[in-house]
């Protein structure tokens, strides 16, 4: 007797069938059709198939405890693979061993951030093979070899996750930006020296550009050359909105000196809107050309609207005294440090005040006060304030100006200011990615194509990441804690006088209970080992020599 499970497109088919033999051919007898059980009724009439004998004695359910073994950790392995099967992703990835692999990689890069090496160690730890189904083998190599293969199928899995989320309603916002990530080798393929977002002199980089939903959600990223400027990622992201997600029309919100003017024609071809802000520079044009005033700037929104082109004013005072009280603590700090330079120059005699006034010049450009001046006047170093250039830098302290082309009938000034302000959840993802719980860095691979493969692996899990955000937004604790909290779920081994061991996951209490609550998901009772070799190639008792 046995269960025969087949997949056929989005469908599952389970028989319960025996097999025989006839004049020494195989025939098959189908006993029931048990398609309609879930996974978890599944998984007891393999358990019952597997001990049917024993199971037929009345020896299986009589068991006499005698030796009771802590398994492996289940609770956070099954609620991420639950959720993978949710929001689609698990459907994307597809069904054969490489897929698998792949849903390996992003959950393992939940559960522990580091390299193929550690992800295929988790397997001590984790019923990983279980809540994914993998029942091959597989060593680092492998997961080094599938990062290829994720490579190949970003765009299909990409289409596939934006389908799900999107089949009944239309994406008509789009958030955009990039960011970079230095590399601390010297040999990965498209490591390039640009401009350092991370302020790491001298290391090469990569650039990442990340779309995303207005909500936040990630829909694509694309992996760049480290020398790429941020506007030439930028026609990439409408030809793939274009002819990959088939939208026909969308706003791009991009921050500033995102959206020039080419950028502008690019959409504008393409039947497409934007939302971004300008320059410093950019507004006093504006100013310089009568199209708005300083004056106009006020904490309420006030609209200029010229070549049906609408420009959002506002000003924020909180923002104008952070800037306000950071140049004073720049002056304060050139002060003491002129002072103190003063006092040694008036207790060394020999010491030359023309290389403590070049220090002094070079700390002012450092912290870019250009307001500041400095001349000597006998052994002592003087600063001068101008107040007149000082009005002059600040007088737009905390203004910023929005600027779009979207139709007022279509969206409010409100409504684009609040619209532009979701970059900021961008930028948190990147943040989450690179430097927090998902760290991106270090890059452990140097091809280009396995690069591009743990990038987008990272891209998922931050999907996965905020699908827990969203259900555990009311329960007091981070999704670090939450994930945490819910790998202590470990199962149980119980092994009878019979030479029957059942393992089962008992039931979750306290702070487990409200996680799972949260997610409406209940962990299966009971386990059955995949029988799966996973281990490491390389050994680290051997590194350690």
């Amino acid at each position: 007797m046995y269960l025969d499970i087949t997949k056929i497109g989005k469908y599952r088919r389970a028989l319960l069938r025996v097999s025989y033999r006839v004049n020494g051919k195989v025939q098959k007898d189908t006993l029931a059709n048990v398609s309609n059980c879930n996974t978890e009724d599944l998984e007891a009439i393999k358990f019952g198939i597997q001990y049917y004998k024993k199971y037929k004695a009345g020896t299986l359910t009589d068991l006499n405890y005698e030796d009771i073994k802590h398994g492996k950790s289940a609770g956070a392995v099954f609620v991420l693979s639950e959720l993978a099967n949710r929001i689609g992703l698990t459907r994307a990835l597809g069904s054969d061993h490489n897929a698998k692999l792949a849903l390996w990689q992003i959950i393992s890069r939940i559960l522990d951030q580091g390299s193929r090496l550690s992800a295929v160690r988790l397997h001590e730890r984790h019923l990983l093979t279980e809540a994914i189904g993998i029942k091959s083998s597989f060593c680092e190599d492998d997961l080094y070899k599938n990062l290829r293969w994720i490579e190949g199928a970003q765009d299909k899995i990409e289409n596939e996750l934006f389908k799900t989320r999107y089949k009944d309603t239309p994406c008509e916002l789009l958030l955009y930006d990039v960011t970079s990530s230095y590399l601390e080798g010297q040999h990965n393929e498209l490591a390039q020296y640009g401009y350092n977002r991370d302020r790491k002199k001298g290391k090469k980089q990569i650039v990442i550009g990340l779309l995303c939903d207005v909500d936040g959600f990630p829909i694509s990223v694309q992996v760049f050359s480290g020398n790429i400027s941020d506007t030439t990622t930028f026609y990439d992201q409408i030809e793939k909105t274009v002819n990959r997600f088939g939208l026909n029309q969308v706003t791009f919100v991009g921050d500033r000196g995102m959206i020039k003017s080419t950028q502008k024609e690019e959409l504008t071809k393409a039947n497409f809107n934007f939302i971004t802000a300008l320059t410093k520079a950019q507004i006093t044009t504006l100013e310089k050309e009568e199209t708005i005033q300083v004056r106009l700037f006020d904490e309420d929104i006030c609209k200029v609207e010229k070549d049906n082109i609408r420009y959002i004013l506002r000003k924020n005072p909180v923002r104008a005294d952070e800037i306000e009280a950071s140049r004073l603590s720049k002056e304060e700090h050139i002060e003491s440090y002129t002072e103190r330079l003063n006092e040694y120059l008036d207790t060394h005699k020999k010491a030359s005040i023309d290389i403590a006034l070049r220090k002094v010049k070079e700390r002012i450009g450092k912290l870019k006060c250009s307001w500041l001046s400095v001349d000597k006047e006998d052994r002592k170093i003087k600063i001068t304030r101008d107040a007149e250039k000082l009005n002059e830098i600040s007088r737009l302290d905390g203004c910023y100006v929005i600027t779009t082309d979207v139709p007022k009938e279509r969206l409010s000034e409100e409504a684009v200011h609040k619209i532009y302000k979701n970059l900021a959840k961008v930028e948190r993802a990147f943040r989450e990615s690179k430097t927090g719980h998902l760290e991106l860095r270090p890059i452990y691979v140097r091809k280009e194509a396995s690069t591009r493969g743990h990038v987008f692996v990272v891209m998922c899990a931050y999907l996965l990441r905020k699908e827990l955000e969203k259900a555990w937004s009311q329960i007091d604790c981070t999704v670090e804690e939450g994930l945490a909290s819910l790998s202590t779920i470990s199962s149980v081994i119980i092994k009878g006088t019979n030479n029957v061991s059942v393992e089962s996951i008992p039931q979750p209490t306290g702070r487990n209970a409200d996680l799972l609550d949260a997610l409406n998901y209940k962990l299966p009772t009971m386990v059955i080992r995949n029988k799966v070799k996973v281990d490491t190639r390389k050994k680290l008792v051997d590194s350690r020599k």
